[in-house]
């Protein structure tokens, strides 16, 4: 079954409040509307960028009838904290994992993951955690936000190495979804992410290409105001 029908099925309908994040999958929020619900947005985990079960239960009120959780770039939302809280509330939890590109086997990004985190300088690199499959290597470029990414974004590309804004607008910042609340881990993140490649096929020599095209920039560029 897809959310929209497992949202059905567990009787959720008009009026009834499904909680899901901003970062990313617009179609989650699409799904909460098709089954007649109305997605409120949390905030993500700073480190996973999956929604945060404290955020969740921030926005929690008595309509409050799910909770759809998204695994994101490799990395696993807190599905224990959320199941805590999904019982304790009586609340109905969804997971769904990120559909992109496996990019090759787990192993072999992993192995492509310890060779960035180890020489790349200037971008925050990903926290090592338990399991990350690196379907992503999602860095941070520090600075003056959005504009600083977007210019070194285009900086990496014109010296060949294919980087991707992974989200360039929160769902809660879409006209149709629009809503007048700050989720300020969400929109941070949205400001500063860069996807650098890490897919198991790439050779030592893309790999050091994407190392020396960073490092080069130094991770941050003239501010651009």
């Amino acid at each position: 079954m897809g959310t929209v029908e497992l949202l059905k099925a567990a009787g959720v309908g008009l009026g009834d409040e499904v909680v899901v994040p901003a970062y990313g999958n617009v179609e989650v929020a699409e799904a909460a509307v098709a089954a007649g619900g109305l997605p409120v947005f949390a905030d993500i985990d700073p480190v996973t960028y999956c929604i945060d079960p404290r955020a969740v239960q921030a926005v929690l009120t008595p309509r409050t009838a799910a909770v759809v959780a998204v695994h994101r770039f490799g990395q696993s939302a807190d599905m224990a904290g959320l199941g805590e809280l999904a019982r304790r509330e009586g609340l109905l939890l969804l997971e769904q994992v990120e559909e992109r590109g496996m990019y090759g086997d787990a192993a072999g990004r992993r192995g492509n993951a310890a060779y960035l985190h180890g020489r790349l300088r200037g971008v925050e690199t990903p926290v090592e955690v338990r399991g990350h499959t690196y379907q992503q290597f999602v860095v941070r470029v520090p600075g003056n936000g959005r504009p600083d990414r977007d210019a070194f974004a285009r900086a990496l590309r014109a010296k060949g190495v294919d980087c991707r804004v992974p989200v360039k607008t929160p769902v809660h910042r879409m006209s149709e979804f629009r809503r007048d609340i700050v989720l300020s881990e969400t929109e941070l993140a949205a400001d500063q992410t860069l996807a650098l490649p890490v897919g198991s096929g790439m050779t030592r020599r893309e790999l050091h290409r994407v190392v020396s095209a960073c490092n080069a920039l130094g991770g941050l560029l003239q501010p651009a105001f």
